[in-house]
């Protein structure tokens, strides 16, 4: 993998390296290089007036041009001097995934552009959202500490089996909408339409949402569409509004709610397919992170316990339970037990392995730990302090002496019987009891473990402190983690589109190169004959003829007028892009 030399990118870790993908730049066409453009320069125009002011400076410090599409190089050497990286990825990856490269403070880049039909918005990931919607705001200091934080917290965040499908569901519509269309082999309009209404229905049936889904709403709320100042006055530094030339204008009209950015916002949930019905105001980026956290307090990797236990159940994917000892148990969690209060007894099914401070304990992998893990949890009864507070010496106290036959008496009912041959400490205090010929029975006398089945490790801890998605060692469960088997299009274009790809390079080498415009009006004639649907390549000849070829300025402004009247999805477009040209001609 292509570190670009940014200390960044070199640590990103083993499981986070699955996702990234070459950049290959030279698979952006003339008309790839045009919607760049044209996107850029409406930005440069109106975001200078309604942006949080670090944006046009931080163009600049990203290492972004308004004429060409950035390469990750470039973007990197920019990055690297506020301590940040880029890198590029197949459009939407996992959340938790997305959160992490964030705490890494790595900027996550969808190497894909969007299409000219969608050049006002898209509900894909591409280069323009990634790196001219989040890349020049990141340089404001207070910002970007936001940024790696909300990744540090989102990685912990639990997921329901819901929200994967969910992920899967938006990645598939987003895969087919940036598709040329249905003249693509595999891809058709009822298609889309089949998988829009797949999307829609599972955002309606998602149930109780996930603690995932809740921060991704205070994410989309502030990364993504969030204001700065007041609801008066607000300033854009939402990436989703800073790369939509369509929202960054109507959002800041009257008739969008903008309302206070408070943890109130964890009410209203988001449609990736249309604009904000409304839109928060922070009035300060500190406020963000005091939201934040106080969200944060509530997450199971703080609380722990047995709704921690219920959130990991319902994940049905790897997850984390943090004994009070500091032992972790990685696993898929498929049972818990509850005394009154008080949880009593954890399981895991399949592959799980034992940890400590996110370091995975020898001897204790998911390939020893290959059909599950399974241990009582709580203190032993008739004893003043927790199992894990006992040093080795005062363990005799207990009848735990190892090759010696004990009993483990639980305040919860759990008993347990057999031989101790090893005790394992970490940081001053006991993790972990091994038994031989072991027998572990409940309250009730439901059997735990027998003997037959093999050698028995015993967490030891009181409680639960914490429980939190993913594995704790996250490098040893590199190839489980969740990639997508769906993968974007790689558009196979034929030879009419290839022409129009040509005739846009021809007008971009006429422009740069200040000569040969003579050659502009047969360009021009074949637009119109060939064409008919296309306006910005037109557009791009009005900008160069209306200082240079008058006449010819005059005919294809009366071309781009009939399109207007005929087009009018074209017209907004058309319109803003002369305006441009006016302004900066003027």
């Amino acid at each position: 993998m292509n570190t670009f030399n940014n200390p960044r990118v070199e640590n990103l870790p083993r499981h986070l390296r699955q996702y990234v993908v070459d950049q290959c730049y030279e698979k952006y066409t003339w008309i790839d290089q045009a919607v760049w453009r044209y996107v850029m320069r409406q930005n440069y125009s109106y975001l200078k007036h309604v942006a949080y002011y670090p944006y046009i400076r931080g163009l600049e410090q990203a290492g972004l041009s308004i004429e060409r599409i950035p390469d990750l190089q470039t973007i990197n050497d920019h990055l690297g001097q506020i301590g940040w990286g880029a890198v590029t990825v197949d459009g939407f990856i996992p959340p938790s995934a997305f959160m992490e490269y964030q705490q890494h403070k790595v900027l996550v880049i969808a190497a894909d552009i969007r299409q000219l039909k969608h050049i006002a918005y898209t509900p894909a990931p591409d280069i323009i959202h990634e790196s001219a919607g989040h890349a020049p705001i990141i340089v404001e200091p207070e910002y970007n500490h936001y940024l790696s934080y909300f990744g540090s917290i989102g990685a912990k965040a639990m997921f329901s089996a819901k929200d994967f499908e969910l992920y899967e569901a938006i990645r598939q519509l987003s895969i087919l909408k940036e598709t040329p269309g249905v003249e693509t082999p595999g891809v058709s309009a009822a298609e889309t339409e089949a998988a829009e209404a797949h999307l829609k229905f599972i955002s309606e049936n998602m149930g109780e949402p996930s603690e995932m889904a809740l921060l991704s709403r205070l994410h989309w709320w502030t990364v993504e569409y969030g204001l700065i100042g007041s609801p008066e006055e607000p300033r854009i530094y939402g990436a989703g509004l800073l790369s939509s030339i369509g929202e960054s204008s109507t959002c800041m009209q009257p008739d969008v709610p903008k309302l206070w950015y408070t943890l109130d916002a964890l009410r209203y949930p988001y449609d990736i397919t249309r604009p904000q019905p409304q839109l928060f105001v922070t009035p300060t980026f500190r406020n963000l992170l005091d939201v934040l956290e106080a969200f944060a307090d509530t997450m199971a990797f703080r609380t722990g316990g047995e709704d921690g236990l219920r959130k990991a159940v319902a994940c049905k994917n790897v997850a984390t339970a943090r004994y009070s000892s500091g032992l972790e148990v990685s696993g898929v969690f498929t049972e818990f037990a509850v005394t009154g209060s008080n949880l009593t007894f954890i399981k895991t099914t399949g592959p799980s392995a034992l940890s400590w401070q996110g370091k995975e304990l020898e001897g204790h992998s998911r390939n020893y730990h290959s059909h599950g893990f399974s241990s009582p949890v709580g203190r032993l009864k008739g004893v003043s302090k927790p199992l894990e507070e006992f040093s080795p010496s005062k363990l005799s106290g207990l009848g735990l002496k190892e090759n010696c036959s004990c009993r483990l008496n639980f305040e919860s009912g759990i008993v347990l019987e057999g031989v101790l041959i090893s005790c394992l400490f970490r940081g001053g205090k006991l993790l972990l009891l091994t038994f031989t010929g072991c027998k572990v029975w409940g309250a009730e006398g439901e059997t735990l473990f027998l003997p037959e089945w093999g050698t028995y490790d015993m967490a030891v801890g009181g409680e639960i402190i914490s429980v939190f998605n993913g594995a704790a060692d996250k490098s040893a469960w590199e190839e489980v983690q969740h990639v997508s088997a769906q993968k974007t299009e790689r558009i196979k274009y034929d030879a009419k589109t290839l022409k129009l790809h040509d005739i846009y390079g021809k007008i971009r080498t006429i422009r740069e190169r200040g000569e040969e415009y003579g050659k502009l009006r047969a360009l021009f004639e074949v637009l119109k004959a060939e064409y008919p649907d296309d306006w910005l390549a037109s557009l791009e000849i009005l900008e160069i003829a209306d200082r240079r070829l008058p006449e010819l300025a005059g005919e294809v402004e009366a071309y781009l007028f009939s399109l207007q009247e005929s087009e009018p999805e074209y017209t907004k477009l058309i319109a803003d892009g002369w305006q441009v040209i006016r302004s900066e001609q003027a």
